[in-house]
């Protein structure tokens, strides 16, 4: 598989076969195998998320079910780190798990993944590593990750405590880095990736403009509520913990929100029984969208209506082509230029 175009070429289709230069960003509890495999036979690069199997068996069943669904297409496995290492916690299990199911690419982010980098690269594994901030990038880029993903402030879930716009990271990142880099944050248009192309980005990282595909295993009331919701419809909460998050408004929003101002060192242990994530996950199930920590960026407001995930593909590609005609006018007469007849 290969771009329509030849300017929508970068290191990262080149790297995995893609239609386009689009990470599918890992959706917590919805990023199983019949989507991710959608995604990677759509043309761009998903990711099952690792949180959402903590049992071994059921990841390395996981991913041996997409690898049967997506065929020969690429895809990956996110691993979110918390941002300290606590007692019990598996992250080099899972790391071992994935190298010996053949997996070639890797979605690292929550903290420094430097110690794995051994296990990963060894096994010729790519390794990009996700971050709110440029600041952050520089660091990943000197311990030896291949990529970058950079979130700015406009993304769903969590963008981080600096609030560093997309369109800032973006000139940012050109300037400081050397390694291929990903813009994330507010892309839901296949005109933002041509944006960022020209900008030196290697491609985009979406996530909202997908949670409405029909592939993604969630309620129908609750993609017909993110459908119907537009720019000005997330709120960003718990930055009084260190933890900012960007979700949909609705009661929960509102109720952390007064809590945080009411009690500005609340801390986390009061906020859990609003913004566990059970409680998100069963509006998943359910469609009520009225209630939980339900992650959602500002391209809601280009998140019109469901569909196959492969149709989506190809509205961004058609968006993307037209961008590109738009740089491209035809070329002037003999003489228009100087004026003459």
């Amino acid at each position: 598989m290969t771009p329509a175009d030849p300017a929508l070429e970068t290191p990262l289709t080149r790297a995995f076969g893609l239609r386009l230069p689009v990470v599918a960003g890992g959706l917590m509890w919805l990023a199983e195998a019949g989507y991710t495999a959608a995604a990677a036979r759509a043309g761009v690069l998903p990711f099952l998320t690792a949180a959402s199997f903590p049992d071994p068996a059921e990841l390395r069943a996981e991913i041996r079910r997409c690898r049967e669904a997506a065929g020969p297409h690429a895809f990956g496995v996110n691993v979110s780190m918390l941002p300290k290492l606590v007692p019990g916690e598996r992250t080099e299990e899972v790391f071992r798990l994935i190298v010996e199911e053949g997996v070639r690419v890797v979605e690292t982010s929550g903290r420094n993944p430097e110690p794995f980098l051994p296990i990963l690269k060894d096994a010729g594994v790519t390794v990009i590593h996700k971050v709110p901030s440029v600041r952050y990038a520089v660091k990943a880029q000197s311990v030896g990750v291949d990529m970058v993903s950079i979130v700015g402030a406009e993304c769903g879930g969590h963008p981080g405590m600096d609030l560093v716009g997309s369109m800032v990271n973006l000139a940012l990142a050109e300037e400081r880095l050397e390694i291929p880099f990903l813009i994330g944050g507010g892309i839901g248009s296949g005109t933002q990736i041509v944006a960022a192309l020209a900008a030196g980005a290697s491609g985009v990282v979406i996530g909202t403009r997908f949670l409405v595909a029909d592939e993604v295993p969630a309620h129908d009331g609750y993609k017909a509520a993110l459908a119907a919701a537009n720019e000005r419809d997330t709120a960003l909460t718990m930055q009084s913990v260190r933890n900012t998050i960007r979700t949909l408004k609705n009661e929960t929003t509102e109720t952390v929100a007064r809590l945080e101002r009411e009690t500005p060192d609340i801390g986390i242990e009061a906020l859990m029984p609003h913004v566990s994530g059970k409680i998100g996950r069963a509006a998943y199930e359910s469609g009520d969208t009225s209630k939980g920590m339900l992650s959602a960026g500002q391209a809601l407001g280009l998140t019109h209506r469901a569909a196959p995930l492969a149709e989506i593909v190809a509205e961004l590609e058609t968006q993307a082509l037209t961008a590109l005609r738009r740089l491209r006018p035809e070329a002037p007469r003999a003489g228009a230029l100087s004026g003459a007849a």
